[in-house]
């Protein structure tokens, strides 16, 4: 298989603004006071793991990264008095976008909600009830976001790469083979550690692959990711409600 058959959808990662956002998030401070210098640094992160999976897809993110670059020199240089002026601030164009962003994000949670609301009111199956109590009594104590998926995937890449003598290595498996693989070990296990999907040989393809399969599992509601503290570790599991494929 060809690296350009791994290609993922873009639409999943939603765009430089979300990462910017899901690191404010992390960092637990109000948008208006972010420090650019280490939102930079780890966009830098990411945009290691994102080059990794799609070139093409790097392109926006490279951008919004520069101009994150850019605005941390700034702010790094030594700055006179009368430069200290709030409307002076390098910071305020990102800012700006942030918070336009992140309406229309709040925006879009309320008619998700919504909508979801209005489902409730539709009359349901008795086996939808009891499908719904199962998802409810298996929500995740805390939130698995797709950037911590890739933060994750970054570390494997890292720790794996450095250890493994990088030959070039043709990749033909199709991508239905690690679904079949994940779906097999979860069926199997109920639960597992987001690392332990990643077995050997630790070559990039192979490594891409898992992880595009555990994307492609996820958004189709087949696996659920978990974790049980912030920063803990992330552990997958099997829907019992989804039919074996």
């Amino acid at each position: 298989m060809s690296e350009l058959e791994y290609r993922i959808n873009q639409d999943a990662f939603h765009g430089p603004l979300d990462l910017l956002l899901h690191l404010v998030k992390k960092e637990e401070v109000d948008i208006l006071e972010i420090s650019i210098v280490r939102i930079a640094d780890q966009f830098k992160e990411f945009m290691e793991v994102i080059t990794f999976l799609d070139l093409t897809l790097a392109g926006e993110f490279l951008v919004m990264a520069t101009k994150l670059m850019e605005i941390k020199s700034q702010l790094l240089l030594p700055r006179q008095v009368h430069h200290t002026n709030k409307e002076d601030d390098p910071r305020n164009e990102i800012v700006r976008q942030l918070v336009e962003y992140k309406k229309f994000k709040d925006a879009v949670e309320i008619l998700e909600e919504q909508a979801e609301t209005a489902g409730q009111k539709i009359p349901r199956l008795i086996s939808d009830q009891f499908h719904e109590e199962r998802v409810s009594s298996e929500k995740p104590i805390q939130e698995v976001e797709l950037w911590d998926l890739v933060s994750a995937f970054g570390r494997i890449m890292k720790e794996t790469l450095a250890i493994q003598a990088q030959d070039i290595v043709v990749d033909q498996t199709p991508m239905e083979v690690y679904l079949e693989e994940i779906t097999g070990k979860l069926i199997r296990e109920k639960s597992i550690p987001f690392r332990d999907l990643f077995c050997p040989p630790f070559h990039k393809m192979r490594l891409i692959g898992l992880f595009l399969a555990i994307l492609e599992l996820i958004k189709k509601q087949s696996i659920f990711a978990q974790q049980d503290e912030n920063f803990g570790e992330i552990h997958l599991k099997w829907s019992q409600s989804v039919t074996v494929f």
